[in-house]
């Protein structure tokens, strides 16, 4: 931790020695170094549609770049995505602090950093907000919004960052940022660490950055530690529930068997009472109706109500879960399935339209099985990993 304290703190004072220009339309990237050999690139102006990231990608190369730091107030969302991914795949970390700035879509280029220190207030959020000299229809404007949300939250996925991120973007109007603490930070993972809340105090000399010695390849799944406790792998007899079903409402069945009558049918939402089972069907009362439902039909711990998973996988054994999720580079959870096996699911869970553009828009990256599906969780009894 002291040498990441010590390349931000010296990072942090070279920039303020160079003279770089302030943001203006289309970016601008200027290599510096740091007193103790540290190679940098300060990305400044607005992100537009033309930029030629080929640029960037010659003078990290060139120059041994390990950092990036932004002086933007933001610009184009796609073009900022392509930067960040650039940043990805040139394994370099970002920092950014409270002397400069990094709003709206620069934070998203910020998400690319492999390692990620930010001060507090330094990393700013809104909603985005098309051209003046775009005329889109209604129906053509929520299709194109639709698509950037998609695109943006399979970004945030990719970078390791909670996707909620969005969802606290979108409470700020175009004309408005928010500036992220650092609590906030560390609970959207927008950072990688949380040093205390704020970047060291400056010291009367600036310790030296030595180089870290080549990191070893990451351990194979075989030889990945064992988690820190066993999570419980029972599952419990259901005694209440509530309706949760895609269409809507469900049947409540005379008889445990789908082609029997229908005693009424129940509203999502509805609670029920489960005095019973068999098989794969619940024995339940409602008011003073008495029938079976179907275990699918029914909310049992998923998660919170009317939101979907994405499933990507499933397993019959923990340790086959545990190992896959641990070794994902996307954030995934394993939740114990009433009928004994695991589900795996994206981290987060998602509105309806959003998880079905999600799914489309992962399965056409390749980033999840093409198999992948939204679900309501219904028959997840908890989530067992990871912690």
């Amino acid at each position: 931790m002291f040498r990441v304290f010590s390349v931000c703190l010296s990072l942090f004072i070279a920039l303020a020695l160079l003279d770089s220009p302030a943001a203006h339309a289309g970016l601008q990237f200027d290599a510096g170094q740091t007193t103790g050999g540290l190679h940098f690139i300060v990305v400044s102006g607005d992100f537009a549609y033309e930029d030629d990231l080929s640029a960037f990608e010659n003078l990290a190369r060139t120059n041994g770049v390990s950092a990036v730091t932004f002086k933007s107030p933001g610009g184009n969302i796609h073009k900022a995505m392509e930067l960040g991914r650039l940043i990805r795949k040139l394994g370099l970390n970002t920092a950014q602090f409270r002397a400069a700035e990094c709003a709206s879509a620069c934070s998203l280029a910020f998400l690319g950093g492999v390692m990620r220190y930010a001060d507090p207030g330094s990393i700013g959020v809104h909603k985005s907000s098309f051209q003046g000299d775009i005329h889109l229809s209604t129906q053509d404007a929520v299709s194109a919004v639709q698509q950037i949300t998609a695109d943006v939250i399979t970004y945030m996925i990719d970078m390791g960052v909670d996707p909620a991120l969005l969802q606290l973007s979108l409470q700020y109007d175009s004309n408005d940022i928010r500036y992220l603490s650092m609590s906030e930070m560390a609970k959207y993972r927008v950072v990688t660490s949380s040093p205390g809340g704020d970047r060291p105090a400056v010291a009367t000399q600036v310790p030296s950055y030595t180089p870290p010695p080549p990191q070893p390849e990451p351990p194979t799944v075989a030889s990945q530690p064992p988690p820190s406790a066993s999570p419980s792998l029972s599952i419990p007899d259901a005694r209440s529930g509530r309706i949760g079903y895609p269409k809507g409402s469900a049947p409540l069945k005379a008889l445990p068997e789908a082609r029997s009558t229908n005693v009424a049918v129940l509203r999502n939402g509805m609670a029920v009472t489960i005095i019973g089972n068999a098989g794969r069907w619940y024995r339940v009362q409602v008011g003073n109706k008495i029938g079976y439902m179907h275990d699918t039909w029914d909310q049992y711990d998923g998660g919170p109500f009317g939101r979907r998973h994405i499933q990507v996988k499933s397993f019959d054994n923990y340790a086959e879960a545990e190992a896959y999720v641990r070794s994902s580079s996307i954030p995934l959870s394993a939740y114990l399935a009433n009928n004994g096996w695991f589900a795996i699911t994206l981290d987060s869970t998602f509105d309806e339209k959003m998880a079905k553009s999600l799914v489309s828009e992962m399965r056409a990256r390749g980033a999840i099985p093409d198999d992948a599906y939204a679900t309501f969780g219904n028959t997840y009894v908890r989530k067992v990993c990871c912690q």
